[in-house]
Parts: C-alpha cells; sequence; structure tokens
C-alpha cells in the first residue's frame, strides 16, 4: 500500500508541476510587471497564486462531481484530459507555449494589476492543470488522494511564487538556453504520462490492459 501511495505521490508531483511550470513563468512575470517595485511585484506574486490556488482546489473537490452532474464519466474525461496535456506537451517540446505566454502578457499590457488575468487564470490556472487536478483526484478517489493532490499543489504553487520573486536571478542563472532545455525535458516527461492517462481512461471501456 506505502509503495503505491509514494508512487502516486510521484505521479501526482511530477504531473501538476510540469504542467504549471514554475520554472520559466519567469520571463512572462517580468514583461507582465515593468517598472514595478519588489514589493508590487511580491504582492502580484502571491496574490496570483493564492487566486490559482483557490480555483484548482474547487476543482480538484468537485471536478468530478460536476462531470458526473453533466453526464461525462470519469473514463472519457480521462481520454480528453490525456489528449490536451498531450497537446500540451507537444507546445512544450516545439516551445509554442512560451510564445503563447508571451502573447498573453503583450495582451495585458495595458492592465496595472496582472495578478488574476492573465498569471492565476490562464498561466497558472489553465485547462492543463485544472484538468490534471480532476483527473489526479480521480485516480485516487477519497480523502486521502484529495489531501495528497492538494497538497502537492500548494507545494508547487508555492514554488511559483517563489520563481516568480526570484525570476530576475531564475533567468540571468539558467539563461534563455537553460530554461529552453529544461522545458523540452518537461514536455518529454508531459508527453509519457498524457499517454499513460489515454491509456487509463481506453482500458475502462475494455481497450487494452486495465490501470496500471
Amino acid at each position: 500500500m506505502m509503495a503505491l501511495d509514494l508512487a502516486f505521490m510521484i505521479t501526482a508531483f511530477a504531473t501538476i508541476i510540469v504542467i504549471i511550470d514554475p520554472f520559466a513563468i519567469g520571463p512572462m512575470f517580468l514583461a507582465l510587471t515593468p517598472g514595478m517595485t519588489p514589493r508590487q511585484r511580491r504582492l502580484i506574486a502571491w496574490r496570483s497564486v493564492i487566486i490559482a490556488g483557490l480555483i484548482l482546489l474547487v476543482f480538484a473537490a468537485f471536478g468530478e462531481a460536476v462531470l458526473g452532474f453533466i453526464g461525462i464519466s470519469m473514463p472519457a474525461f480521462r481520454v480528453a484530459g490525456g489528449v490536451l496535456l498531450f497537446l500540451t506537451a507537444l507546445d512544450m517540446l516545439f516551445d509554442r507555449r512560451t510564445k503563447r505566454r508571451e502573447g498573453h502578457a503583450e495582451a495585458d499590457d495595458d492592465h496595472d494589476d496582472p495578478s488574476v488575468f492573465p498569471l492565476a487564470i490562464p498561466l497558472i490556472a489553465g485547462p492543463g492543470s485544472i484538468a490534471s487536478v480532476i483527473l489526479l483526484t480521480g485516480e485516487k478517489p477519497g480523502l486521502e488522494g484529495l489531501v495528497t493532490v492538494v497538497a502537492i499543489t500548494f507545494a508547487v504553487l508555492l514554488i511559483m511564487g517563489i520563481t516568480m520573486q526570484a525570476s530576475g536571478y531564475l533567468e540571468n542563472a539558467l539563461g534563455k538556453v537553460g530554461i529552453n532545455v529544461i522545458t523540452r525535458l518537461l514536455g518529454m516527461l508531459l508527453a509519457a504520462l498524457s499517454v499513460q492517462f489515454v491509456l487509463d481512461g481506453l482500458s475502462a471501456f475494455g481497450f487494452g490492459p486495465g490501470p496500471g
């Protein structure tokens, strides 16, 4: 039982940290907060993290119930979510995700406070992260699974907040090449995880082996 729990924790952490991708937010955060003081940037960073955390908490706790209410089965959502995560992985591998985030930053240049949009939504709590928390809580139903997913999500969001505050230092330390390498490695990992989600969903319909 303990080995299964550890495996789920590793899978959940890998999925959430790859989807939220806290290490790639630095350049976008700097672009969204030009000329701001460190205190202003700190407030915006933690406000966006708290808002995104509350959104993901709601979907982790009630997402599956909402799906059932509108007549979508968990296996069907698992397949759809896996496809969505695979598309996100392709964006990461081909650097389309960064360009899209930069587009959000440019579109929001006229707003003074970007903490709600586009930081909290959709850069942090976007379709991929929402689908991930619903899928993961569905993988391990019950209070234990919910607490695990929520705790890991908030740990990743904590990393996100710290990363945004240290975005200038991180960008200088890793450089554009370093960030690109990390993003592509995480994209490969996400692609494999998304395929596993699809296979688990299809197995519920009688295709292939059962969930491993």
